[in-house]
């Protein structure tokens, strides 16, 4: 296996995972220090991530059905709950560990797909991409640089920005995630066991280079909304002589 791709692969996701935890929390602070009230502020926090709720809610619903387990009504307004807001919700009939684990994981499955086709198709980032996945960066930062021109790249970007920071699994998601792994961990123990690593070992290299390449441009992709959004609190809390504090 491909070392340098793995290890790669887990910083970027571990810099995505705290990324989009930072982004959420923040959002939430920016509503409040706009219009100083919790309940409105919950409201004025999901609108911008509306297009991914919606998505995230229809991949569980897709995949429920797919496994052939009843839904209810999608909801994709925000509720609090104690100190959390849930931004949306499909009730799925209760299933077995690993149906319950695939319904888990479509968002984030059809979100890497709707990030992968919003990155080819209309911002043109193939290019980018390739760069990464070959480990040139310099090359990838000459073609990141054209993406600016592409037609309508405020709103390719702003959709990338939404889907990315609500693909991920919540954690009524991860209920079955563990059984999953397990499940996954024994093939890959079987495998090795019986000698097919070596045949494995190319396609598992280039298939981790392009996932950890995907989880690049999408840091890269939320970098801008991250200072605008880190401006914002800054301005709003020197402004109103106050500043929210997180937990």
């Amino acid at each position: 296996m491909d070392i340098y791709a793995l290890l790669w692969f887990a910083a970027a996701l571990v810099a995505l995972l705290r990324l989009e935890r930072w982004v959420h929390q923040h959002l939430q602070g920016v509503a409040l220090l706009m219009v100083g009230d919790r309940e409105v502020a919950v409201w004025l926090y999901a609108l911008p991530l509306l297009p991914g709720v919606i998505l995230h809610e229809l991949s569980h619903a897709l995949a429920a059905r797919l496994v052939g387990a009843r839904v209810g009504r999608v909801s994709v307004l925000p509720v609090r709950q104690g100190d959390r807001i849930q931004l949306g919700f499909v009730p799925v009939e209760r299933t077995g560990p690993v149906r319950t684990a695939l319904i888990g994981l479509a968002p984030l499955l059809v979100g890497c797909l709707a990030l992968v086709l919003i990155g080819y198709l209309g911002l043109g980032l193939g290019l980018v991409g390739a760069a990464l996945a070959g480990a040139d960066w310099a090359g990838a930062w000459a073609h990141l640089k054209s993406v600016i021109h592409a037609p309508d790249a405020g709103v390719w970007i702003y959709l990338a920005f939404a889907i990315s920071n609500t693909m991920l699994p919540s954690r009524s998601d991860m209920r079955a995630w563990p059984v999953l792994a397990l499940f996954f961990a024994l093939v890959v123990g079987l495998v090795l066991l019986l000698d097919m690593g070596p045949a494995l070992a190319i396609p598992l290299s280039a298939t981790l280079r392009w996932l950890a390449a995907a989880c690049t441009l999408t840091v890269l992709i939320d970098l801008p909304f991250f200072l605008l959004i880190l401006l914002l609190e800054r301005t709003l809390s020197h402004l109103k002589g106050v500043r929210v504090e997180y937990r």
